[in-house]
């Protein structure tokens, strides 16, 4: 596959659909799932999981970065999923007011979307992702090899970002993944899945890098609700791709209350999903109050306010601001 530039205001990332071959005076950061294989590296650890992507841990990346005598032209590269790239990413951002940054997604949720689009950054107590900065890598080298060492679950969680991008972009895409879904690694659409999914990355993270403009909020298809319930379980209960999951089939139903998403369209989003083994309901969801309260404090939110992005159609998306309470504790109450 031929690379792919995603050309920013700031900086220009490359992604590389090649093996990743560390320099002299790199510094790596991985998780304790990678460590051993990345021994030759001597790589900062940190431990696996969501629960990691905190300001502790952040600390302490920056901490052994100056141990290790890291300077400004010291190149800081994550090999590991999404929390590895998000944490090592806001270091980056900010150790010696930035240093360079280069990602190796391992996992299919980082390759088709963590990797790509520069937002990088920690979890606090109060929500996902309140911490951070927009801070592309230079380079992001993409090698679907890594995909054999993952375990089913987080294949699968990694599809419901690859369905994503299907339901919120391209008719195409998910009605081709809902006909055939893709199980598994060894499916022979995998290194063209993730190439489409960064291509449609690169059209909305290229019209709105910073999100000023709410285009940009249309990747967050899913996240408003999935968010909370990650948040409400404390990042223990769920990947995040399996809370997306549940996030966009209730989102689909607040659409379809509202009157801006298709009568239906829930319904094929829930099949297309259950067909890739993802949850679509969560006994979280019954926690309503606190639901709601977790999504008053989402990002897209301006003031206080429930927002959230829904489907206008199969393939099409837009940000919808200051949804009636009563309309998503309905939704919320029957799922």
């Amino acid at each position: 596959m031929n690379d792919i530039e995603v050309k920013l205001k700031a900086a220009t990332t490359t992604i590389c659909f090649k093996q990743y071959v560390s320099l002299p005076g790199d510094v790596v950061v991985t998780d304790s799932n990678l460590a051993s294989k990345l021994s030759e590296f001597q790589p900062i650890i940190v431990p696996a999981g969501e629960k990691s992507k905190n300001l502790t841990e952040y600390a302490a990346v920056l901490d052994q970065l100056a141990q290790r005598g890291a300077k400004r032209k010291s190149r800081l590269v994550a090999i590991g999923g999404g929390v590895v790239g998000d944490l090592a990413g806001f270091a980056a951002a900010t150790y010696m007011r930035g240093i360079p940054f280069v990602q190796v997604p391992t996992t299919l949720l980082s390759m088709v979307d963590s990797s790509v689009g520069g937002k990088v950054g920690v979890d606090t107590e109060l929500g996902k992702n309140l911490v951070g900065a927009f801070y592309p890598a230079q380079q992001v080298y993409v090698d679907a090899a890594w995909l054999k060492t993952l375990e089913r679950r987080q294949w699968q969680s990694g599809m419901a970002e690859v369905l994503k991008y299907g339901f919120i972009m391209s008719e195409e895409f998910a009605v081709s993944l809902e006909n055939n879904p893709m199980l598994d690694s060894s499916d022979l659409r995998a290194n063209e899945t993730i190439r489409a999914c960064i291509e449609l990355k690169r059209k909305v993270v290229e019209a709105d890098e910073f999100e000023t403009t709410g285009y940009r909020a249309i990747l967050n298809f899913g996240h408003t609700v999935g968010h909370a319930i990650e948040k409400l379980t404390h990042y223990e209960t769920y990947t995040h791709g399996e809370a997306i999951s549940v996030g966009m089939v209730i989102e689909a139903k607040i659409g379809e209350k509202l009157g801006i998403t298709p009568t239906g369209l829930s319904s094929r989003l829930t099949n297309t999903l259950k067909a890739h083994g993802l949850p679509v309901n969560s006994p979280t969801t019954a926690d309503v109050e606190n639901i709601i309260q977790s999504m008053r404090g989402d990002k897209k939110s301006v003031q206080g306010e429930l927002s959230m992005s829904l489907l206008t159609g199969l393939g099409e998306c837009k940000l919808i601001q200051d949804i009636a309470e009563s309309d998503v504790r309905e939704v919320l109450s029957e799922s």
